[in-house]
C-alpha cells in the first residue's frame, strides 16, 4: 500500500467518512447481487433487504473480527432454476434454508475437529491458485457486463468502460488525502455521468417506482426432491467461503480461520442463507467484489461494511433509491470489476509469494499447474444436478491432490518429502 493509511478491521471512522466509503462498498456489490434476483425473476428489494441484515448477522457472529459483506450467490442458480421450473420459487426457498442449516451443522463439525487439515489439503501451492481463480474466473463477467464481448461492441459501451476503469486505476495512485480511500466510489460517479451523457442511462422505470414499499416477503415450502437437487450445492459454497476467507486474511495481514475462526464465518454466511430461505431472499456469500475493494483502498473497517449494510436496508425500502441505483450500466460494473477481479488474482499469487513456495519441488509445480489448467480450462463435472467448474472444480482438485500427497508421505514413498529430523541419543 505504499504510504496509504490502512483503516484496520476494528477501527471507527468519523461519520464524514464512514457515509462514503459505505457507499463505495454497497455499489461494489450492488451490480452483480441484484443480478441474481432478476434471473430468479422476484424483485430486487427483499434481496437487498437481506443482503444487508445479513451481513450484520455475519459481523454478529463473528465478533466484529471478519470484515465480509454477504451478497446474492451464484452457486444456487443451475439447481434452482430447475427447482423453480418444476415446483415454484417457494420450493426453492425450502432448498435454500435446508443448504444454510447444514451449512450450520458443518460449521459445528468444523469447531469441533479445528481447521488444521486445511493446511493438509490445501497447502500454500494449493490454496494460492484456488484463491487466485476466484478472481480469473470472474474475468469474462467483467468484460461481458461491459459490453466488451457482445457481436457488435457499442462505441459508448467502450466510452463508458475506459472512463470507468482509468478513474479507478489512476484514481488509486493519483487521488491525495480522503480521496485516496474512495477512488472505486468516484469511478462510479464519473462511470455513471459518462453514461448519462452517451444516452445509455433511463429514469423511466425511476419515475415510476413509489417513494416507499415494502420488500416482498415470503415464506418457503418444502419437498424432499427440491431439497435434493439444491442440496449438494454445499461442497461449491463451502469451497468458495474458505477461498474468500483465505485472501481476505491475507489482505487484512491476519488469520481469520484462527480468529474469529472458519467455524463462526461458516456459521455466520450460512446462517444468513437459511434466514434468506424463510423470508424469499436468495442465498448470501461473501462477495469477491468487496474484497477486491478493501485490496484495493485499505479500507478494512467493520463499521464501514455495517454502514453499507445498513444502507443497503434502508434502499430496500426506498423505491425510487433502489431503481435509481440499479439504473448503474453494464458497463461501469464491468468497469470497476475489471480492477476488482485482478485484485483477488494477484491476492492468489500473493500467497505464493509469502509463503515462499518452492517451484524447484515437482509436487508444488503439479499442484499449482493441474489447479490452473483445471480452473481455466472450462472443465465441466456434473454430479447429478450440480455442476462444479472454475474455481470449485479447481479445488476439488486441488485438495484430492494434496491429500494423496499427504499419504504419499507417511508411506515414505515420494522423493521430495521433508525428512523428519530425529533428536539425536547419546551412547
Amino acid at each position: 500500500m505504499g504510504t496509504k493509511r490502512i483503516i484496520q478491521v476494528e477501527e471507527k471512522v468519523p461519520f464524514q467518512m464512514l457515509v462514503p466509503l459505505s457507499v463505495q462498498h454497497m455499489f461494489a456489490m450492488f451490480g452483480a447481487s441484484v443480478l441474481v434476483p432478476f434471473i430468479f425473476g422476484i424483485s430486487p428489494a427483499i434481496v437487498l433487504f437481506m443482503n444487508g441484515v445479513g451481513t450484520l448477522l455475519f459481523i454478529a457472529v463473528t465478533k466484529g473480527k471478519a470484515p465480509a459483506y454477504l451478497g446474492s450467490s451464484f452457486a444456487f442458480l443451475a439447481p434452482a432454476g430447475i427447482v423453480i421450473q418444476n415446483w415454484g420459487y417457494e420450493y426453492a426457498l425450502g432448498g435454500f434454508v435446508a443448504v444454510g442449516f447444514c451449512g450450520c451443522i458443518l460449521a459445528l463439525i468444523v469447531y469441533k475437529f479445528g481447521t488444521d487439515w486445511i493446511d493438509i489439503v490445501l497447502p500454500p501451492a494449493a490454496m494460492g491458485p484456488v484463491v487466485a481463480l476466484i478472481g480469473l474466473e470472474l474475468s469474462s463477467s467483467a468484460a461481458s457486463n461491459a459490453g466488451l464481448l457482445d457481436e457488435t461492441i457499442q462505441p459508448e459501451n467502450v466510452i463508458v468502460f475506459l472512463v470507468t476503469l482509468g478513474f479507478a486505476v489512476f484514481g488509486s495512485i493519483l487521488f491525495q488525502g480522503f480521496l485516496s480511500v474512495i477512488p472505486i466510489l468516484i469511478a462510479v460517479i464519473a462511470g455513471y455521468v459518462a453514461a448519462v451523457g452517451c444516452g445509455i442511462v433511463s429514469f423511466e422505470a425511476v419515475s415510476a417506482a413509489p417513494w416507499f414499499a415494502l420488500p416482498d416477503f415470503t415464506a418457503p415450502k418444502f419437498a424432499p426432491e427440491a431439497i435434493l437437487i439444491i442440496l449438494p450445492v454445499i461442497l461449491v459454497i463451502a469451497s468458495e467461503h474458505i477461498g474468500h476467507q483465505v485472501v481476505t486474511s491475507k489482505i487484512v495481514g491476519r488469520d481469520l480461520l484462527k480468529d474469529p475462526g472458519l467455524h463462526r464465518s461458516l456459521f455466520g454466511d450460512n446462517f444468513s442463507t437459511m434466514i434468506s430461505g424463510l423470508i424469499g431472499s436468495v442465498p448470501t456469500t461473501t462477495y469477491g467484489e468487496n474484497i477486491g475493494v478493501m485490496a484495493m483502498t485499505g479500507v478494512y473497517s467493520v463499521y464501514v461494511i455495517a454502514g453499507a449494510a445498513v444502507l443497503s436496508i434502508v434502499c430496500s425500502f426506498v423505491g425510487k433509491l433502489s431503481m435509481l441505483i440499479s439504473t448503474i450500466p453494464g458497463p461501469v460494473i464491468g468497469g470497476i470489476s475489471f480492477l476488482l477481479y485482478g485484485m483477488i488474482g494477484t491476492s492468489g499469487l500473493r500467497i505464493l509469494v509469502d509463503s515462499k513456495v518452492d517451484f524447484g519441488k515437482s509436487r508444488n509445480q503439479a499442484l499449482t499447474s493441474v489447479i490452473f489448467v483445471a480452473g481455466l480450462s472450462g472443465i465441466a463435472i456434473r454430479i447429478g444436478n450440480i455442476q462444479l467448474t472454475g474455481m470449485v472444480l479447481a479445488c476439488v482438485v486441488g485438495m484430492a491432490l494434496s491429500l494423496a500427497f499427504y499419504l504419499l508421505d507417511k508411506a515414505r514413498l515420494t522423493n521430495d518429502r521433508e525428512e523428519e529430523k530425529k533428536p539425536r541419543t547419546k551412547k
